[in-house]
């Protein structure tokens, strides 16, 4: 339990909402219970047998794997070429085969070639003498599976430990021939090499080979090679003993529930792999060799044949009786020795953990079937589909309704995590480091099915996130009347949001944040309904930043702040209390812990967050309020004021003035909320005008005219002109901004530093030496500095027209 308890730990620390009094292990007595009677109903319905067949082993573990834990990898390896010579021929009369695997000869029980190939067609019918076996014979025969274009076109069968070899023997009757212990090393089968390690075997095999002159040559080929998921290992093709579940009638039905729609897969090109898979499925060896699990329910009768005479029983002492009834009192058992595959138990786990096979259970007459599975997709076959096709034979249902497949966790440079790489990230630490709901943030907003790249940067990012949204939240609390005050608390709860009515009657800055609240809600609602999770995240951080942090809570400050009315200061406080605690509800499934904190800090609470209701959908929204506020901010964004103060480095602190040209109708709902123009723009309050018409006094200046390489007139006005949106604009007082006679001196001496510099870039390029010697792409990033310094130069040139020809006006 050491490193279940570790991965407990790991999933509570993550804020997993389980509920731990039913947390199973797969060995418990009720999950045992459950694994013998499928194992027993499986068995008498005829769809568990036993036989040898051809199983992946792996030596090390010395145990049989599935063909799922089975990875193939491309890797280096050589081609061996070796001869055979025909039996009662000439020295000259040999067939050369190309092997990877030249071990394994021992087994050999034929050589085939291709029937069409001329080359070898009158040695079909005799028999291949096969090297290092002191003259042991096998047929030549030809089969159309062989082919001719790889190697020499001959082909070893060696059955015994070739997939391939395997079924080909098989359907040709061929003798099934094994050279290999569990251990990796030869058996008695191999003569003189009986006892050494297989790649020990294949050095020295082919040091003798070339010694007797049956090595032709060798040569560098890539090898696809199998190794054990587990160990990493070489895994070993093996005929065993083992025990098999018929898989086919089981996957009809699997296939059936998606095509019927019982049950969806997502993302859905998932679906068409898991059909692909269970459509061509493979028998399940269900048998394994190792130390622990679940016993297999069957036993033998001592002196009597294994694969003949057993009995499938629920426990020792029914098998005994039974075997007491066939075979006599004096007869004694043993149980079989392997365990089964610890997939066999996990396939049960939505309806074992419930109690089955006792149907009558509270828990699995309430949860079963289960709605949504969520999990990997790299065990979509080790366990979902086994999980659907067990729960349909047992219950007759589908187990779940929704497969949510996400992705697998990878470094920061993509690469599957592992212990030899040294880059496996422990989720606790990262917690330790960043904080639980940073971490599951940066895992939520991936997309499904698709693996995510988690980096610090990433993580860095979403802690920043987090300490915004709890300091928005200290935010909302500071202005938020103390409980004791009744009357204030009673004029802000007055307030509802749920109706055209009321949301028409709010100031603009609060029907805008609200409105777009109303369209946020019902879009995430609507993601969550789509298993859109990465898209809930991202619409929530961006209103949160974008919308409420950025530009609601800082419009808020002219009504908490600047404003005179108690009135105006109620309906932002009841604002920024309605949209944060919405904020927090839709956002608890991704950060529970900083989300449950605020809501507990929040006055009034009577309910957890984690069990409040979701918030209602469809709420009304104001298109055109909306619209009206986005100019408000067009005039304040980075296009427009702000970006002017900063393209004339005026100090944050320093207050300018503004006129503010519009349509009456725009000017109506941009005039009334001036305070909060003024305090997001920095600008003057006493010294903010609006008309309809461009102030005549002033220099106009277009920026547009600084990106031109047409400087302005001379008869030009003196201020800084901003086109916010069509129909809106604004006008800065260039004097208001700059000292504009010390503006030029600055302005000159930078462009004297950025001409010399432009000048040396230049003489690079007039070099021939440099251009014709110098790297490609040397050259390529020195043209392309050039180009940008002369576009800075031409608009550093321009400016100071502009403000040349300003100081001429003034004077």
């Amino acid at each position: 339990m050491k490193y279940g308890g570790t991965i407990t730990n790991q999933i509570k620390r993550l804020g997993a909402s389980c509920d731990w009094t039913r947390e199973h292990f797969t060995l418990d007595e009720q999950l045992s219970r459950s694994v013998i009677e499928a194992f027993i109903r499986l068995h008498e319905k005829g769809l568990i047998y036993q036989g040898s067949y051809m199983v992946n082993w792996s030596p090390n573990l010395q145990t049989a794997v599935s063909d799922l834990e089975v990875e193939y990898s491309e890797e280096p390896g050589t081609l061996y070429y070796i001869k055979y010579r025909v039996a009662g021929g000439s020295r000259n009369d040999y067939l050369t085969v190309a092997t990877t695997r030249p071990e394994t000869l021992f087994g050999d029980t034929a050589i085939a070639v291709h029937p069409e190939d001329n080359r070898y067609s009158k040695y079909i019918g005799g028999a291949a003498i096969v090297p290092m076996t002191f003259g042991r014979h096998v047929p030549i025969i030809s089969d159309r599976y062989v082919d001719k274009e790889f190697g020499t076109g001959v082909l070893k069968i060696s059955p015994g430990h070739d997939h391939n070899d395997y079924l080909l023997a098989r359907k040709l009757g061929l003798p099934i021939l094994n050279v290999m212990n569990k251990d990796g090393t030869l058996n008695e089968v191999a003569g003189l090499y009986c006892g050494l390690d297989r790649f020990e075997v294949r050095k020295k095999l082919w040091s003798d080979l070339e010694e007797t002159g049956l090595a032709v040559k060798k040569e560098p080929h890539t090898l696809r090679v199998p190794r054990s998921q587990r160990g990493g290992e070489v895994i070993e093709p093996l005929v065993s003993k083992q025990w098999f579940v018929t898989m086919e009638p089981l996957a009809e039905k699997a296939l059936l529930a998606v095509e019927k729609g019982e049950l969806t897969i997502m993302p859905e090109r998932f679906e068409k792999i898991y059909n692909h898979w269970l459509s061509n499925i493979k028998d399940w060896c269900i048998s394994r060799q190792l130390w622990w699990g679940h016993r297999i329910p069957v036993w033998y009768i001592t002196g009597k044949d294994c694969e003949e005479e057993y009995i499938v029983a629920k426990s020792a002492e029914e098998a005994l009786e039974i075997a007491h009834e066939k075979y006599g009192k004096g007869v004694e058992i043993y149980q079989d020795p392997d365990v089964l595959d610890t997939w066999f138990s996990s396939a049960l786990w939505p309806f074992s953990t419930l109690g089955w096979p006792d149907l009558s259970t509270e828990d699995f007459r309430h949860f079963y079937p289960t709605t949504i599975l969520e999990t990997g997709h790299d065990i979509l076959f080790f366990w979902v589909a086994r999980m659907v096709m067990m729960g349909i034979e047992f219950t007759g249902t589908v187990p779940f309704s929704y497969v949510y497949l996400h992705g697998l966790i990878r470094d920061s440079q993509g690469r599957k995590m592992s212990k030899t790489l040294g880059n496996v990230i422990d989720p606790i630490d990262t917690i330790n480091e960043f904080g639980t709901d940073a971490l599951r943030f940066s895992i939520a907003l991936g997309t499904a099915g698709q693996d995510l790249n988690l980096s610090t940067e990433r993580l860095t990012s979403n802690k920043a996130f987090t300490n915004k949204l709890w300091n928005a939240g200290k935010f909302v609390l500071q202005n938020l009347p103390s409980q004791s005050d009744v009357s204030a608390w009673e004029n802000v709860l007055d307030y509802k949001f749920d109706t055209e009515d009321s949301l028409l009657r709010l100031p603009l800055p609060e029907c805008w944040v609200v409105s777009k609240l109303h369209q946020l809600i019902d879009n995430v609602t609507s993601s969550y309904d789509k298993f859109f999770f990465g898209d809930v995240g991202r619409e929530i951080y961006d209103f949160f930043w974008g919308d409420f942090a950025d530009w609601y809570i800082e419009a808020s400050k002219a009504r908490l702040y600047h404003s005179e009315g108690q009135s105006v200061a109620s309906v932002a406080r009841a604002v920024l209390l309605y949209v944060f605690e919405n904020i927090l509800k839709m956002l608890h499934p991704f950060m529970p812990f900083v989300t449950e904190e605020l809501w507990q800090a929040l006055p009034l609470r009577k309910e957890d967050l984690m069990v409040s209701h979701w918030p209602k959908t469809s709420l009304p929204r104001h298109a055109n309020s909306i619209k009206q506020f986005e100019n408000l901010q067009a005039l304040t964004q980075t296009r427009a004021i702000r970006n002017a103060r900063a393209e004339y480095s005026v100090e944050p602190a320093k207050r300018i003035s503004a006129s503010v040209v519009a349509s009456v109708d725009v000017l109506q709902y941009i005039s009334t909320e001036k305070e909060v123009l003024a305090l997001l723009s920095r600008l003057d309050l006493q010294n903010v005008y609006f008309t309809t018409s461009p102030p005549g006094a002033e220099l106009l200046f277009s920026l547009v005219h600084m990106t031109t390489n047409n400087p302005t007139s001379a008869d030009a006005k003196q201020s800084v002109h901003l086109v916010a949106g069509e129909g809106l604009e604004a006008y800065l007082p260039l004097t208001d901004m700059v000292d504009i006679s010390a503006e030029v001196q600055r302005l000159s001496r930078r462009l004297s530093k950025m001409q010399s510099e432009y000048d040396a870039l230049v003489t690079r390029l007039s070099s021939p030496k440099f251009v014709e010697k110098a790297p490609e792409e040397v050259v390529r990033g020195v043209r392309e500095k050039a180009a940008e310094a002369e576009e800075k130069i031409t608009l550093t040139k321009n400016r100071l027209v502009f403000l040349e020809s300003t100081v001429m006006v003034s004077e």
